[in-house]
């Protein structure tokens, strides 16, 4: 059989993030559950208006919760209030309207955001970029092995994807709530830092060799006959 060297390919590299998204949240209390949900309709409406002026930067947004409650008081069934909420997930690419969109949002009644999480697309070319790299990486290194055994790699046997990670550094997590009013004067702005992504991706190898002439100095010149024999 022909020797067989196995080895393991790894790439990392850091990257710029592609999309920011963060998470904004409407919330209403009433007495009377009419006018609890004619007040959270009403937030919903708003935080969509103002998702609406920033056009084509606002990549993508998705109702990510919803609810609606009756409050109860400690002992039985009597209702008190009636509470809800209604939950946004928006995905942004235009990063230099990221802070102001997030503050713009918190100034809105009765309204909480939180993010931004940052990370690439699903189909982000730089994901097929790591993975051949990682290949490069395990030609190179079965290349080295097989050199320093005095052959050279001839072919290969097996080729398996053992994973793409992507991910960033710890998720920092701005964090804004506004009860009521508004923010005295212009709405401020606020500059965030993108996170580096770092992606690995690692296969492993099994490439086929030519004879190793370094071991043949080792080899034993013959069998010897039993003694006494």
């Amino acid at each position: 059989m022909a020797a067989v060297v196995a080895v393991r390919g790894e790439s990392v590299r850091e990257v710029d993030p592609e999309v920011a998204s963060f998470s904004v949240t409407v919330s209403a209390r009433d007495r009377s559950r009419s006018e609890a949900l004619q007040r959270l309709t009403a937030r919903v409406e708003a935080v969509r208006a103002l998702l609406d002026r920033y056009g084509e930067a606002v990549e993508k947004r998705e109702t990510s919760g919803l609810y609606v409650r009756p409050e109860t008081k400690r002992s039985g069934e009597k209702v008190s209030a009636y509470s809800g909420s209604v939950t946004t997930t928006v995905t942004v690419s235009d990063f230099a309207v990221l802070g102001e969109l997030m503050l713009a949002l918190a100034d809105q009644d009765q309204t909480s955001v939180a993010g931004p999480w940052w990370s690439l697309r699903p189909g982000s070319p730089v994901h097929r970029e790591a993975r051949r790299a990682a290949i490069g990486d395990a030609i190179e290194r079965g290349r080295e092995y097989a050199d320093a055994l005095g052959a050279r790699v001839t072919g290969l046997v097996e080729l398996t994807d053992a994973g793409l990670i992507a991910q960033g550094a710890p998720r920092m997590q701005m964090v804004a709530y506004r009860s009521a009013g508004s923010f005295d004067g212009a709405t401020p702005t606020i500059d965030l830092d993108p996170q580096r992504q770092t992606v690995t991706a690692t296969i492993e190898a099994r490439f086929e060799i030519s004879e190793p002439t370094a071991l043949r100095g080792s080899a034993s010149g013959g069998v010897a006959d039993p003694p006494g024999e």
